[in-house]
């Protein structure tokens, strides 16, 4: 299980449509409690971030994940516009273990969601 924090309707649909493609069961969060008793919930292998999603306050959502036991093992990735180096700062100060560009993130999404709990 993997849980995403995007509102993009964009990336959201990507998202869907290559998890569909690799196998992999995804379950979207919006809010910082709605992630947060999620990760609690599912106990997901990664939890995915749209870092600039202003609904999900990544850094301090990734903080809070980060500081409760029971929840700070599952990785975190996150991705963000390369040119918003305030963000990419903040996020890897918060905890996020995988920060990347936008363009990154589409670019590998197969790969992501297969290495993190997709069909092999």
């Amino acid at each position: 299980m993997i849980l995403v924090a995007v509102d993009d309707l964009m990336f959201s649909s990507k998202i869907r449509a290559t998890a569909k493609g690799v196998g992999a069961e995804i379950s979207f969060a919006r809010t910082p409690p709605e992630i947060l008793s999620k990760a609690r919930e599912l106990k997901p292998s990664l939890i995915i971030f749209d870092i600039n999603s202003a609904k999900a306050d990544a850094v301090n959502t990734v903080a809070a994940l980060k500081a409760d036991p029971e929840l700070q093992g599952i990785p975190t990735t996150g991705f963000v516009s390369h040119v918003d180096t305030r963000m990419i700062t903040a996020a890897r100060e918060a905890g996020m273990d995988d920060v990347m560009a936008r363009s990154a993130f589409a670019a590998n999404l197969p790969e992501i969601l297969t290495a993190a709990g997709g069909a092999r």
